[in-house]
């Protein structure tokens, strides 16, 4: 993958730059500012970007408003917020811009460097990687569920871990049932959302993002 940083701690930026090309991956810059992400993202148009929601000079939501800009100058670039705090705006705000290619994962609770660049990958890929505090903050009160008042309970627990970003495979190992199984419970998500087939259009990205926005 071909990867831009945006972090303002500079330990913490230098140390996953380090960790990536370790891996093999092309750090195309390790930035402070959302000006600078701006830019490097601009002159690199790299696969995915790792962002810091709260960085200079006010440290509230300037990596947010850099992030929007990207996905909406440059839609091939995932985007991947990795902060120490659940903002539930600026995740309706990242995903109002777009339905693939996001991710959001929490500093603290990302358990090792696998499950990171796992994510990241994902991100590139144009899916999603969100970590489960930041699905139930999004969607835990139930007054902002009525949009998904035709699944059943079986099928939210499934498009919850869809949201995650959990292959059919990690859903059936999780809830202790079939793969086929989980494909039932997808395709009834896919229909009962009214999502129609299209080869335009990931459908699970778009159910993911029904469920975060509803």
């Amino acid at each position: 993958m071909r990867v831009v940083i945006a972090e303002d701690a500079a330990v913490l930026r230098e140390l996953l730059g380090q960790m990536l090309m370790e891996r093999g991956h092309e750090v195309c810059a390790c930035v402070g500012d959302g000006d600078a992400l701006r830019a490097a993202v601009a002159e690199h148009r790299p696969d995915v970007t790792v962002v810091d929601i709260r960085m200079p000079p006010t440290h509230t939501d300037e990596g947010l408003r850099a992030a929007i800009d990207i996905r909406r100058e440059h839609p091939g670039t995932g985007v991947l917020l990795f902060s120490q705090y659940v903002e539930t705006k600026y995740a309706t705000r990242l995903l109002a811009e777009g339905s693939a290619g996001v991710g959001y994962l929490l500093k603290d609770r990302v358990a090792n460097v696998a499950e990171f660049t796992d994510a990241l990958a994902r991100v590139a890929g144009g899916g999603t990687a969100l970590d489960p505090e930041v699905v139930t903050q999004l969607a835990g009160a139930s007054s902002r569920t009525a949009g998904l008042a035709p699944l059943t309970a079986r099928e939210r627990q499934v498009l919850s871990l869809m949201a995650e970003g959990r292959s059919n495979a990690a859903i059936a190992q999780t809830l202790v049932v079939s793969a086929g199984t989980v494909e039932k419970h997808v395709a009834a998500v896919f229909d009962k959302l009214g999502l129609p087939v299209s080869q335009d259009a990931n459908r699970r990205v778009l159910a993911v993002i029904r469920y975060l926005r509803s």
